[in-house]
């Protein structure tokens, strides 16, 4: 039987729309890229969208992997510092249903993908903090699935199984993992020593830095085939 995976995602207002009706424009709606889903089915999952409005204990209980994916800045308040200028868009009700989505997936041990932002939760939740803008890792003026530079991998972690000691990458973060939380180890750096992956020491969580879902190599990308298996063992 194939896996269910969680996604998560945001909430907007349909004024954030182009083209929308203006009777609708201050509807709610839930916003993914589908180029997440998209990833979980060529591996073999089925995705699941996890409302906001949903109580993450409910939705994790019936799910078997997750996907922690990309979106808008965490409030540094999360993680005991001062907001900056440079600090974008802040989806509270967002922070606080992911923090809670990963206590849940905590207790229950669940395979977890971390992707972009989904790392920084990651390691949020874990008790550590985020460099708030790191503009020469956000190469946004470009395709997505341009690749920018190498990363260096850690032996005997995951992503080692799963790309070997060196793998090229695209990047659109500006903010990064600063201070490491706890019981996370940083598994992958970029020539500049910034993290682009984690894994938890204890739970089957791996997070990336970049946008694996957005490559050409995305249907046969092994991070996926490691969470559906994972999801399904």
């Amino acid at each position: 039987m194939k896996p269910l995976i969680g996604l998560v995602g945001s909430r907007f207002t349909g004024d954030r729309i182009t083209g929308n009706l203006d009777v609708l424009g201050a509807s709610p709606i839930d916003v993914y890229y589908a180029d997440y889903s998209q990833a979980v089915i060529e591996a073999g999952g089925i995705p699941m969208w996890i409302p906001i409005d949903v109580d993450p204990a409910d939705a994790v209980e019936r799910l078997d992997g997750l996907v922690m994916t990309g979106g808008t800045d965490i409030d540094p308040a999360r993680y005991g510092a001062e907001r900056t200028e440079h600090v974008l868009e802040i989806v509270s009700a967002r922070d606080e249903y992911e923090l809670a989505t990963l206590e849940a997936a905590s207790a229950r041990e669940l395979p977890t993908l971390g992707v972009c932002r989904g790392l920084q939760v990651i390691n949020v939740h874990a008790g550590g903090t985020l460099h708030q803008h790191l503009p020469e890792h956000a190469f946004v003026d470009g395709p997505g699935d341009a690749l920018t530079h190498d990363i260096a991998i850690a032996e005997g972690s995951v992503l080692e199984q799963c790309y070997g000691a060196v793998h090229r990458v695209n990047s659109l973060h500006h903010q990064q993992v600063a201070d490491v939380g706890a019981l996370i180890r940083v598994t992958a750096t970029a020539p500049d020593g910034g993290v682009e992956a984690i894994e938890h020491e204890e739970l089957p969580w791996v997070a990336v830095q970049w946008h694996p879902e957005m490559l050409p190599t995305r249907s046969t990308d092994p991070i996926f085939d490691w969470l559906v298996k994972a999801a399904t063992s």
